[in-house]
């Protein structure tokens, strides 16, 4: 092996820490570069870079590949320079191609209506129906609906408070069917629970991430005939339909709790059909059912 990189690969296992599964990457990545280029390390400089991306790329690699393979480059050659054993790091504005922004897949209103429109046989049913009610009217993430608990919870205002990333608060509306839905599985919830919990189990125990994924799956596969229903669905389709309907970027990241507007962003790729300030008039579930 190269002394070079092997004095590098010491100082990753030894100084750093990294696993034997990191370092065996950072080896076949840099060992990779050094069998298509011909400079020693002191002599590289950045088109012998840009010639190896293109070579790649044109082979079909991947931009995550490519941008792991440019990240153990640049580590190594910062290690070199700190060294004294080259002049600059050349790899320090490699640039791969742009990885395509993955969309989050969304169910369309028809499908959404059919999902959630059905009267529940059992406790149970009525349960999941409030969860998707509650995931759908108001994009909260599934660690968050899973944490709620009854306290939270103002359904004369038709309000939820929120604990989400950071132990940051916010405060999300709720349609009229998802406080209907809530009201309803109250009212059957078992009684004798320990905590305060919003969404229980049969024994009454606070119900976890994976059982609400399972629940869903099997209700996707029940309503609509595919297993691939998950919360996150339900959240993007929230974002999604809202944003259709009122454009407003801002009020929906913070109804998402985004911290960054960027995240919230990726929803943008929707034909906006009209503007709508108030979110009753917005939300495709928003209308108030009568008292």
């Amino acid at each position: 092996m190269d002394e070079q990189l092997n004095n590098f690969l010491d100082y990753l296992r030894f100084e750093k820490r990294y696993s034997p599964h990191t370092l065996k990457a950072y080896q076949r990545d840099i060992e990779g570069f050094a069998a298509q280029t011909d400079a020693p390390w002191s002599e590289v400089r950045p088109h012998h870079l840009a010639d190896m991306v293109a070579r790649r790329h044109a082979r079909g690699a991947s931009p995550r590949t490519l941008q792991r393979l440019l990240s153990s480059l640049r580590s190594f050659f910062n290690y070199l320079e700190k060294q004294g054993m080259v002049r600059s790091n050349p790899a320090a504005a490699a640039k791969s191609p742009k990885r395509k922004q993955r969309l989050p897949n969304t169910l369309d209103a028809d499908m959404t209506a059919k999902l959630l429109d059905f009267k529940p046989k059992n406790a149970l049913e009525m349960r999941d129906l409030a969860i998707m009610e509650l995931f759908y009217g108001s994009g909260v993430r599934l660690s968050e609906l899973v944490q709620a608990d009854i306290r939270d919870l103002d359904l004369a205002s038709g309000m939820m408070r929120v604990t989400g990333k950071g132990a940051k608060t916010r405060v999300v509306p709720l349609t009229g069917q998802c406080v209907a839905a809530i009201q309803a599985y109250l009212a059957i919830r078992p009684g004798a629970v320990p905590s305060d919990a919003l969404f229980v189990t049969r024994d009454g125990g606070r119900v976890s991430q994976r059982t609400v994924q399972q629940r869903l799956k099997r209700l996707g596969i029940a309503r609509l005939g595919s297993n691939v229903l998950h919360p996150h669905m339900l959240r993007h389709s929230f974002a999604s339909h809202l944003l259709e309907s009122s454009g407003d970027l801002r009020a929906i990241q913070e109804m998402l709790g985004h911290a960054d507007i960027a995240t919230t962003q990726i929803y943008t790729h929707l034909d906006f059909q009209h503007l709508a300030k108030v979110y009753d008039a917005a939300h495709p579930r928003a209308e108030r059912q009568p008292e």
